[in-house]
């Protein structure tokens, strides 16, 4: 019989992989939030998502549902539950089964499910809102990232937005894609897209802060030092989901 080779890895399998080979990078204390340039980009990062929300018409979430896809711990939801929205219409998919249970555990009234982007358990159009950080940016295979778009697509409803946040530039992690806006307009393609450059780049930030929360500030003004795209994407209604 012949040689089959090793059996293929699916891009989930990657991802998993992925933040295996990080998990004890993440544990470094440098990367917890109450390190004063990882606090500054939260805080600074939260005001400019709230601002998208608020200029869009999205606030306050109160009767609005909102899925976080690649939930992470849940942090995000949790956010979003303190501009209004309630427990029971909030919901976050991850892949990585541990992080659900940690997700579950901060805020047991969420509905946490293990699960991937590419196939969302949840019927169309049943929600206003998707938020996706730093989500994309760990496919590698561009038909994944068409497929999760097209996901994301399916289950909003007519009007409804996507808050995305992700690296354009990424120098120092070979775990992750950079997206550039070309890269989000060819995955949400006519959309409307409301886009800031946010984040000071984190190895700047983390430095700095340590010293002067001001001269974090004053570099945090040049775009070019921005690392993120934060953007509030409304696909047009009657949009095809594929």
């Amino acid at each position: 019989m012949p040689d089959q080779g090793p059996p293929e890895t699916s891009d989930a399998d990657e991802v998993r992989q992925a933040f295996a080979r990080q998990a004890v990078r993440w544990q470094d204390v440098s990367y917890r939030s109450w390190v004063p340039g990882n606090l500054f980009l939260l805080q600074e990062g939260e005001r400019v998502w709230t601002e998208l929300l608020r200029r869009n018409g999205f606030l306050p979430l109160e009767g609005r549902r909102v899925l976080d896809v690649g939930s992470g711990s849940g942090k995000l939801l949790v956010r979003m539950s303190l501009l209004g929205a309630r427990p029971e219409d909030l919901a976050g998919v991850d892949l990585l089964e541990h992080e659900v249970e940690r997700a579950r555990t901060l805020a047991p009234q969420i509905d946490f499910r293990v699960g991937d982007a590419t196939e969302l358990p949840f019927e169309d159009a049943s929600f206003d809102l998707v938020t996706t950080f730093t989500t994309f940016s760990s496919m590698r295979a561009d038909e994944t990232r068409k497929a999760a778009a097209a996901e994301i697509r399916r289950v909003l409803r007519p009007r409804g937005g996507v808050l995305w946040y992700d690296f354009w530039v990424n120098p120092r992690n070979p775990e992750v894609q950079a997206l550039g806006m070309k890269d989000i307009e060819g995955l949400f393609p006519g959309a409307e897209i409301d886009a800031k450059r946010v984040t000071l780049a984190p190895p700047i930030a983390r430095r700095v802060a340590r010293v002067s929360w001001l001269a974090c500030s004053f570099l945090d003004a040049f775009p070019f030092l921005r690392t993120h795209w934060l953007a509030l994407i409304r696909p047009p209604e009657g949009a095809p989901a594929g």
